[in-house]
């Protein structure tokens, strides 16, 4: 056979085999993770088809577990409790690499470039940053505390506040990633114990369990500026059991002003997002957990601690009254809106399964089994900071 004849008999060969192989491809960008917490799983699951594709197993303790996406949207990095760090596969509906780096850890953030993920820890504290592509460790940070509340900042820096001496520090990785510059702010306040990073990446909010109010970090000034507000709110009511912490990265800035929930009050607090000031709040059923927008901003979504946690409250940004209250069922322990808020997914721990609701009218699109889900992380979540 002629060398023209080999060509092309293989490019033939090609031609029937293309179409097959492009079958088995797939795009990551309605890819999404579930978090089974009870049993330690990661359900893979396609908006697109609102079903689930499939299960990774063996992450260890998922309670109160998060993860952060790589820049292809191809890999998430899992934060257990038990201080495992898990990177994942979803194509491949794998675990890649799996190290155990902490006793209790709490949370992630992965840098803006993709190469670095920190871990922040209750036990033993601080901050340990690993290489994004072995799990290597990179830098271990000692910081005397349990950390909350970490966030990615832009240039290869993150942020977190430490919980025991109520400190912000900010960790600077772009000069040298083994030894960071480090910038640390005193005086935050008592025992934050979260934080949130607006999508400009300037300001950094606070939030207090030790004291009353909150305290923002204006980010690009140099140095860093802390400012407390709301150091009032709630002084005058009673103080009530906190059935579970609501979460700051559960929280909205709509139309100039950030909705942010209230610490063991039924309430959602309103502030200006450029003078701090309250300028109102809205009466809610329970204890918030997580206020939540709507991608367009026009609705705030809330649920809620125990009793209340069957319940979904919907807020209007413009009127801020409650224009509905749902009830998908119990335990509903966290929502995520598909990126453009055509549809809102709903984990109900109680009932081992995940609603899927249109974000306008409501209406019940799909349910998918799961088992007692909690957190919900869509891909979309790679090309956002602070997540």
């Amino acid at each position: 056979m002629t060398l023209r004849a080999l060509a092309a008999a293989a490019l033939a060969v090609l031609m029937l085999t293309g179409p097959a192989m492009a079958d088995d491809l797939r795009g990551t960008g309605d890819l999404g993770l579930i978090v089974e917490r009870e049993a330690g799983s990661l359900l893979v699951v396609d908006r697109s088809e609102r079903a689930a594709i499939g299960r990774i197993e063996g992450l260890g303790d998922l309670s109160h577990a998060s993860l952060v996406y790589s820049p292809d949207e191809r890999f998430a990095f899992v934060f257990g409790r038990d201080g495992g760090l898990t990177k994942v596969d979803l194509l491949t509906q794998s675990v890649v690499n799996r190290v155990i780096q902490g006793g209790n850890s709490i949370g992630g953030a992965i840098s803006d470039d993709g190469r670095l993920v920190a871990v922040s820890n209750y036990e033993p504290g601080g901050v340990k940053v690993f290489d994004a592509d072995t799990l290597a460790l990179v830098a271990d940070i000692p910081m005397g505390s349990k950390t909350v509340g970490i966030a990615d900042v832009p240039g290869s820096r993150f942020v977190v506040a430490t919980w025991d001496t109520g400190e912000v520090w900010l960790l600077d990785h772009s000069a040298d990633p083994a030894n960071p510059e480090i910038t640390r702010l005193e005086g935050i306040g008592a025992n934050p114990y979260d934080a949130l990073l607006t999508g400009d990446g300037r300001t950094y909010i606070v939030g207090l369990f030790g004291e009353k109010g909150l305290t923002a970090v204006d980010l690009w000034q140099d140095p860093p500026q802390a400012t407390r507000f709301l150091p009032d709110y709630g002084r005058d009511q009673p103080d009530m059991p906190v059935y579970k912490m609501p979460h700051l990265q559960g929280w909205t800035l709509a139309d100039g002003v950030y909705a942010l929930p209230a610490v063991g009050l039924h309430q959602l607090l309103w502030v200006d997002a450029a003078t701090l000031a309250e300028t109102g709040r809205t009466e809610l059923a329970g204890q918030p957990v997580f206020a939540l927008a709507r991608p367009d901003k026009r609705e705030v979504w809330v649920n809620f601690a125990p009793p209340d946690n069957d319940k979904v409250q919907i807020i209007d940004v413009m009127t801020r009254k409650v224009t509905r209250t749902l009830t998908p069922g119990k335990g509903v322990l966290h929502m995520e809106f598909a990126p453009r808020g055509r549809e809102v997914w709903l984990s109900v721990r109680d009932e081992n399964r995940v609603e899927i609701r249109d974000a306008r009218s409501h209406e019940v699109l799909a349910e998918i089994e799961a088992r007692a889900p909690s957190g919900i992380f869509f891909t979309d979540r790679a090309h956002r900071m602070g997540l």
